[in-house]
Parts: C-alpha cells; structure tokens; sequence
C-alpha cells in the first residue's frame, strides 16, 4: 500500500512540474521564436493537412507556423481534436493539451483556428438562458467586446475578448482578408495567464502562413 501511495503522490507532482513546465515554456518559446522571426521567414511545419483543407473548401487557409507548447499545428495530429467544415464551407480546426493538476484542477492550453470563405460577418451564436423555469434564446454575435487592433504580417486583426461557442472564455483576434473572415483564438486557463495568452495570440498572428488551393 505504500508504494501505491508513493506512487500516486509521484504521478501528481509530475503532473503539476508538467503544468509549471507549460506555462514558463510557452513564455521562453515565445521569446526565442519571436527573435528568430526577426531574421526567419515563417513556414507552415505540417502543410500537407492545411492543403488538403484549402483544396477542400476551395479558399485560401492560415496554417500557424507557431504554437504555444506542446501544441503543434498539424490536422490529425496527436492534440488536433476538432475537424469540422460545415456546408457553408466555414471550417474550425481545435487543437488542445489538457492535464489534471494538483486539488483535480484541469489545467489546458487551447487554440481555435477559423475560415468563413466568402463572408466578413461575424458569425451568429445562440444565448440560452433559464429564468423561472422558462427558457429563452437569443441570437447574439459569436466574437464580442472588441478590444483594438493588433497589426503584423500584414494582418489587422480586431482582439475580441467575449466569445461565445467554441471559443467561449478565448480571446480571439480576427481579421479579413480577399473578402473572407479568419479568426484565431487561445483559452485564457492555467497554467497560462491572460498575459501570457494575448503574448501567444500576437506571436501566432506574426507567424501564419497563407496557403492557398492547389492549381
């Protein structure tokens, strides 16, 4: 019994040395990536999944030639759990980490990238809400409270720090290009702060790589 408990209590400290590990990592990458970026051009590391959903919905996508730590970029890949493309050809590509940490504490580095071909509106999310026993809906816009600009890359993206769906509790920064809407969103949860997370989001934005359908 003393060795399963020994064993527990090495498997929580590991798992809270992990959760330290990320969050001072994803500061350190952050600054080692954004100097090499001074002198680097960004690249897409995994362009074969960003292609094969360019060709797929007919329209340019931003593959992140960045992510903050253990995340990488590649679609079908080991932290990539959601793939969808709707009918309207809008796609949402998730990629998460998640960890329990000491006290059953989930801690969760999340990014969310998106594509609206052909549209520049603000997606419509739905409210829901309960009031003495009655439930009420309302359609609301999915990317809320703007909060300025943030300019690289060529990119002007509006920061945008009430979301709803998907990106609930992100911060997200979105911006248009050739007549379509683009977005990419980070979850503001432990280990990371919202510092560091808006850190993250500027640096992804510096780092995208445009990748176009295949002739």
């Amino acid at each position: 019994m003393k060795g399963v408990v020994l064993a527990v209590l090495g498997a929580v400290v590991v798992a809270v040395v992990a959760g330290v590990a990320i969050a001072n990592r994803g500061t350190d990458d952050a600054a080692t990536s954004a100097a090499a970026s001074e002198s680097e051009p960004a690249s897409c590391p995994y362009p074969a999944g960003w292609r094969d959903l360019a060709d797929r919905i007919e329209a340019p996508v931003y593959c992140p030639g960045w992510m903050p730590t253990p995340l990488t970029s590649q679609i079908g890949g080991p932290w990539n759990n959601i793939r969808s493309v709707d009918a309207d050809r809008s796609y949402l590509m998730g990629f998460v980490w998640q960890e329990n940490a000491l006290g059953g504490n989930v801690q969760e580095v999340h990014v969310n990238l998106r594509g609206y071909p052909g549209s520049t509106r603000i997606p419509t999310c739905q409210d829901v809400t309960t009031v003495a026993g009655t439930t009420h809906r309302k359609n609301i816009p999915c990317f809320q409270d703007p909060h300025g600009r943030v300019r690289a890359n060529g990119i002007a993206a509006t920061m945008y720090t009430v979301n709803h769906g998907a990106d609930s509790w992100h911060v997200l920064l979105a911006w248009k290009r050739g007549g379509s809407l683009y977005s990419v969103s980070e979850h503001v949860a432990a280990p990371l702060t919202y510092t560091q997370v808006i850190r993250n989001l500027k640096h992804m934005l510096r780092r995208l790589v445009l990748v176009t359908p295949s002739a």
